[in-house]
């Protein structure tokens, strides 16, 4: 054990040591990462375009050539067009001045002149009373300059500069500029487009090992999430600038066409994007008119159109197809940032897409999804569970409702409060929880499954306003026969079980009714009380078939007509070989889920005649 926990320490360690050195060759190598990354990325976009031409016969270096030449001219006349934009705007700047300079008078107002003039005073005032501190240097009109002797010291310190490492990696990328790093964009392009098969090839080898079909579901499934990610947000974005365009142009607001264009580009920029592409005609209305209503006008263009794509189209058209969590997205757009700085920003989403799905397909980095993805990392029984351990009996519930909302109350319980009190028995044998904890988790579930009850009733009446642990053996014995009796086979997961199974069977029409746990002695004679048709023994793991052998015997033995169902909730070994444990005579049932058991007393209620006591 000893031994185990200093690998598993050491392994961690490793991957701490490693995580590092990855994010400073990152870092420090940008200028040769950057390019590259572009350039995977753009060859995820264009393949599907080069596949096609390929089936029509093209030949694949003519294809990567027209695409990649489609692509930069398409990119550089977007470009040209945009700066004969800023062009024009740059000559009609000198005749906005007059307006600007009255916005900020009349933003000033009287009250900031004062508050300037009073400024003023007070820095003359430390002047002067600097001038009268003694030790302070003397006014330059006081001070004669003497030339100091030959090897007397400096009468003042010397400024020392700390001059920082040159970054080889750095000079290099001064060096190219962004012409450089556009064509080595282009270069890496065109080269994994032709060898895009012994690229993969050898990415599969390098990362995958063994696990080729994991790997080869990851770079399938990372490829069609960024190529569905890039082509929705394209169409977004386009329609976002459109409007922007015609809004603009309808307010008045010179170069319409070009903050349209900035944008649909800038939206691409996680977060910061739509700010950005506000900022500009804002303070462009600011300058063109008088008033404050065009500025105004503009700002909330902005902010609606913002607030309608951002919570209503863009959730609906992504979906599942990006499969990150909101805050991932906003924590890898400042990761990338402060590595790449601005590539690393428009980066962001597509390299944290890839981690996500390779931390879906390889166990060691498993991580990654847990941490970035948006899939729900507990399943709805141990959220359930959880909050019950945390007190918190109003989250449980509406884990509940939750689940309700697309599944029925029987899948519910099965699905979600079963497994959850499992999981609690687990931790109870364990010695892991304490009494006061074991009581609320039993009584809020308890009381959840009471409401639930009464919530799937309806309206209360005189036949329906009782819960089955609430009636009483008289008002069986006045109003027909008892057709089933759930009793827990040894402590309360057991009872609550078997208080859900009887809820669910008066649900399907037949009368039923569990008792509490108690004295195996004492619950014998409440079913000889009772008397009913047949009897469902309700036993949760871990120890559930011992318990519910040696209750099963008692019955049996004591009542050889009645009908026993035992129910060993979600037992995960052999059905066979349990049944054969559990020696259970002809026709009496064994089940492990709820469904089968409801068919079962629904099925063989069908066959009790007036009077009986025997299924």
């Amino acid at each position: 054990m000893k031994r185990t926990s200093i690998h598993r320490a050491d392994s961690r360690l490793l991957g701490v040591v490693v995580g590092v050195v990855v994010i400073a060759a990152l870092y420090f190598a940008r200028v040769v990462f950057i390019p590259l990354a572009l350039a995977l990325l753009f060859s995820v976009v264009l393949t599907p375009p080069v596949t096609f031409l390929e089936r029509i016969k093209l030949p694949r270096v003519l294809a990567i050539v027209l695409l990649v030449v489609v692509s930069v001219g398409t990119i550089g006349l977007v470009g040209w067009k945009t700066s004969q934009q800023f062009v024009d705007l740059t000559n009609q700047l000198p005749s906005y001045k007059k307006t600007l300079q009255e916005k900020i008078q009349s933003v000033r107002g009287p009250s900031s002149e004062s508050l300037a003039r009073a400024s003023d005073t007070v820095k003359e005032l430390s002047k002067e009373i600097g001038a009268l501190t003694p030790g302070s240097p003397a006014p330059a009109s006081e001070t004669r300059k003497t030339p100091a002797p030959p090897g007397s010291p400096p009468s003042r310190p010397l400024a020392v500069e700390v001059v920082p490492p040159i970054n080889p990696f750095e000079s290099m990328q001064n060096l190219l500029g962004p012409l450089g790093t556009a064509g080595m964009v282009i270069l890496f392009t065109i080269f994994i487009l032709l060898d895009h098969e012994d690229l993969r090839n050898r990415l599969i080898r390098f990362a995958g090992g063994s696990r080729l079909n994991s790997m080869t579901q990851a770079l399938d499934e990372a490829t069609l999430r960024i190529n569905r990610y890039l082509f929705l947000q394209l169409l977004v974005n386009s329609g976002y600038g459109l409007l922007v365009f015609m809004a603009l142009h309808v307010i008045g607001i010179p170069n319409a066409a070009l903050w349209g264009v900035c944008a649909a580009v800038l939206r691409f920029l996680p977060y910061v994007g739509a700010p950005l592409a506000a900022l500009m005609p804002i303070i462009l209305s600011l300058a063109v008119f008088s008033g404050w209503g065009h500025a105004l006008e503009t700002a909330a263009l902005f902010v609606g159109l913002e607030a309608i794509v951002a919570n209503f189209v863009e959730p609906i058209l992504y979906g599942a197809h990006v499969g990150l969590a909101p805050l991932a997205i906003l924590v890898a757009a400042i990761f990338w940032t402060m590595i790449w700085g601005f590539a690393g920003l428009v980066l962001s989403t597509p390299l944290t897409v890839c981690l996500v799905v390779m931390g879906r397909h390889l166990p060691s980095l498993a991580f990654l999804n847990v941490l970035l993805g948006d899939e729900p990392v507990l399943s709805p029984a141990a959220h359930f569970y959880q909050r019950l351990l945390a007190g918190d009996q109003n989250e449980a519930k509406q884990v509940v409702e939750e689940y309700l909302k697309e599944k029925s109350v029987e899948e519910a319980y099965d699905s979600v409060v079963i497994p959850a009190l499992i999981l609690a028995e687990h931790d109870r044998h364990r010695n892991l929880l304490e009494q006061e904890t074991q009581d609320f988790i039993f009584q809020s579930a308890r009381e959840i499954i009471e409401e639930l009850a009464e919530t799937e009733s309806g309206p209360a009446t005189e036949s329906t306003a009782r819960t089955p642990a609430s009636l009483s053996s008289s008002e069986f014995d006045d109003s027909g026969i008892l057709e089933v009796l759930c009793i827990p086979a040894r402590d309360e997961a057991d009872d609550v079980v078997g208080m859900l199974l009887a809820q669910l069977i008066q649900r399907n029409g037949q009368r039923a009714l569990s008792i509490p746990m108690g004295p195996t002695a004492d619950m014998l004679s409440q079913v000889a009380d009772l008397n009913p048709a047949a009897v469902c023994i309700s036993a949760l793991p871990p120890f559930a078939i011992e318990h519910a052998r040696a209750l099963y015997g008692k019955l049996r033995s004591q009542f050889p007509k009645l009908h026993i169902v035992i129910c060993l909730w979600h037992f995960e070994g052999d059905a066979r070989k349990a049944s054969n444990r559990l020696k259970l005579s002809n026709g009496h049932g064994f089940f492990t889920t709820l469904p089968p058991v409801l068919e079962h007393i629904a099925f063989h209620a069908q066959k009790i005649p007036s009077g009986a006591r025997q299924l």
